[in-house]
């Protein structure tokens, strides 16, 4: 192939920054087995964060965001993948140190690329996105810990985030009673159609003050926030009980007790979607195309966009401005 592409990139040198939309060739992008016409991708707190100069997120540049993608093989040098298989990819080093999704045409290595699942299709997948992904894996790790519904309410913070919005959804199919928090006081509607039994505001979970043991009140909690807000959740997790954790919008400082681990024998579980084993990550996938799929999937779409729209629409998460998912059609 010779023929050029358009791609959003990102480029910074001395103290000029741009995001633009730029043509690039095929031999512009990164080594790679598989090379993928990109359908579909999404924009998460990363790919915002790549959106910035200082957001610390590219290791260089100049850089094509975009931790997701979803597409179909134009060509493999791996027999696993063949020209016209439907395929997924997300994080590892997709859209920060390997140019990304944001791109008509992306190359990536194949053990990083999951074949599309029965009952997905590209857009559902992308719909879904790393923050599914990150959601499914949070339940399968309390649920590997002993949660189940009749043990009590699970709680999901950052409610309306991609993350906290899947969690809501894979916890109420699966039978859970699931206890929202959020700041957005005009998303309730929204958060109880995803299958919220209840509502409560973060001011509910952290009061700004943290207590070394608090009232039980949630046997487990899917936490995207981190900081503060999630040491005063610890504190009020049941005998047993576990918080599955997987971001930092609140900040990377947990000053948190012991006493909820040494008196309650809660367990604090780190869920990383970057460099999950593709078993667990395939596993995900396949819960995400059955049991945890959504049954109105376009629910969760904040906002579909074509690239040319993506710079104005990238620092949105930032802002805190969006819900759901931002699906980018490209």
């Amino acid at each position: 192939m010779s023929q050029s592409f358009k791609a959003l990139v990102v480029d910074k040198k001395d103290d000029q920054f741009s995001v633009d939309i730029n043509k690039l060739e095929i031999k512009d992008l990164p080594e790679g087995e598989v090379l993928i016409r990109v359908k579909y991708s999404g924009v998460n707190y990363k790919d915002s964060l790549a959106s910035i100069p200082d957001g610390n997120i590219i290791t260089n540049y100049p850089m094509v965001p975009g931790i997701d993608l979803a597409g179909v093989v134009v060509s493999s040098e791996n027999p696993t993948f063949k020209e016209g298989d439907e395929v997924i990819a997300t994080s590892y080093e997709i859209g920060v140190s390997k140019k990304g999704g944001y791109s008509e045409y992306a190359k990536v290595p194949a053990e990083w690329v999951v074949p599309l699942p029965d009952g997905l299709s590209l857009r559902e997948a992308m719909i879904i996105g790393t923050a599914g992904l990150t959601a499914a894996l949070s339940v399968i790790r309390l649920e590997d810990n002993g949660a189940s519904p009749e043990k009590g309410k699970v709680l999901v913070t950052g409610a309306t985030g991609g993350v906290g919005s899947f969690a809501i959804s894979i916890l109420a199919s699966s039978g859970y009673e699931v206890e929202a928090s959020t700041g957005k006081e005009a998303a309730k509607d929204y958060l109880m159609k995803l299958g919220a039994a209840t509502v409560v505001s973060r001011e509910e979970v952290f009061d700004g003050k943290i207590s070394a043991l608090g009232k039980q009140k949630w046997a487990a909690a899917v936490d995207p926030v981190g900081g503060e807000p999630l040491a005063a959740l610890l504190s009020q997790i049941q005998y047993g009980g576990s918080v599955a954790v997987s971001g930092l919008t609140a900040g990377t400082k947990l000053t948190a007790s012991v006493f909820p681990f040494i008196l309650r024998g809660v367990n604090l579980l780190g869920i990383d979607s970057v460099y999950c084993p593709m078993e667990t990550r395939k596993k995900a996938w396949q819960l995400l195309a059955g049991n945890y799929k959504p049954e109105n999937i376009d629910d969760f779409i904040f906002q579909e966009v074509g690239l040319d729209e993506l710079p104005e629409v990238l620092p949105t998460l930032l802002k805190g401005e969006a819900r759901g998912r931002i699906l980018v059609n490209i």
